[in-house]
This record gives structure tokens, sequence and C-alpha cells, in this order.
């Protein structure tokens, strides 16, 4: 006959998480203690994070030992239960909304160094209608050797300057 479990005997125990539900929880937030940690401090400071906080993940630096570092990252997890986990996720969208706009505008720029090698002059006046202030002298220098690095298949060393030339045109 197989084991019953009993009831549970009121309503909270039964509403309360299972261990491993808290296991789970207790890793992710140790794991997002080392993603702060990892980070730059210019980085991190952008994080409302305590003062305690701050002192461990300072101390995590000195920390050599495999045993005491995995214990002092058990440690950060507990300090972080007690941060605001919704600004700090906050400031995590925030900085993933920045990187896609800055991977977009990237994706625009390569687009853009494509259509200039390819088409030529009416892509380079479009250009300038958008960017009146490039130096066409340089733009078109570029755009020259890029094609000719195109055509005798070289390694594309002035796309990549004409991509940088772009960004920085474009001021990104």
């Amino acid at each position: 006959m197989p084991k019953q479990r009993p009831e549970p005997l009121d309503d909270d125990m039964a509403e309360r998480p299972s261990k491993s539900q808290l296991k789970r929880e207790m890793h992710a937030l140790q794991a997002l203690g080392e993603t702060l940690i990892a980070m730059q401090p210019a980085e991190r400071a952008r994080f409302p994070l305590s003062d305690d906080m701050l002192r461990a993940i300072d101390e995590t630096a000195r920390i050599r030992s495999h045993e005491g570092r995995r214990r002092h990252m058990q440690y950060v997890g507990k300090l972080i239960r007690k941060e605001d986990l919704a600004a700090i996720q906050a400031v995590f969208d925030n900085i993933e909304q920045e990187k896609q706009q800055r991977d977009h505008a990237f994706h625009r720029l390569e687009k853009w160094r494509d259509r200039l090698i390819d088409e030529g002059d009416p892509a380079v006046e479009q250009w300038l209608n958008e960017h009146p202030d490039t130096d066409l002298q340089t733009l078109r220098q570029l755009i020259r050797n890029a094609r000719r690095e195109r055509d005798q298949d070289k390694p594309p060393t002035s796309a990549r300057k004409l991509f940088k030339f772009l960004r920085n045109t474009a001021e990104l």
C-alpha cells in the first residue's frame, strides 16, 4: 500500500513555496549578485545598492580560494534579498533597451555602408541630405577604397574605416 501524504494542517502551509522553489530563487539571486560583481564600477554605479552590498561586491576581488569565493557568493545572495529588486530589474531593463537601440543604430549604419559601396553617388546624395556636415572628399575616398578591396577580394579594412567614419559623422 503506497504511503499517503498527510494533508496540510492549515492554509499557510499549502500556499508556501516548496523547498526546491526557494532554492531556485536563492540561486537566481546569487546569479544576479555574480552579474553585478562582473560589471565595471561605472556600470554598477547606476544600480540602487546599499552600502553593505557595495562593500561585499568590493570585497569579492580580494577572495582567492574557491571555497571562500563560493561562501562569499552565498553571502552576496543573502544580502541581495534585502535590496530593492524591482529597482535593480528596472536598471537592467534600461541597460538592455539602450543596448538594443545601439545595436539597431549600428545595423542601420552597416546598411548605409553597404549601400554607399554598392550604389555609389545616388546613395552618397541621400547620405548628404541626412548628414550635411559630412566631409565629402573623405567619404568618396573611403567608398572608392572599399570598392577596390571588395573587387580584389582583400580584407575589408577600408569598409571598416568607412563604417567608423559614418559612425563618427552620425555621432553614435
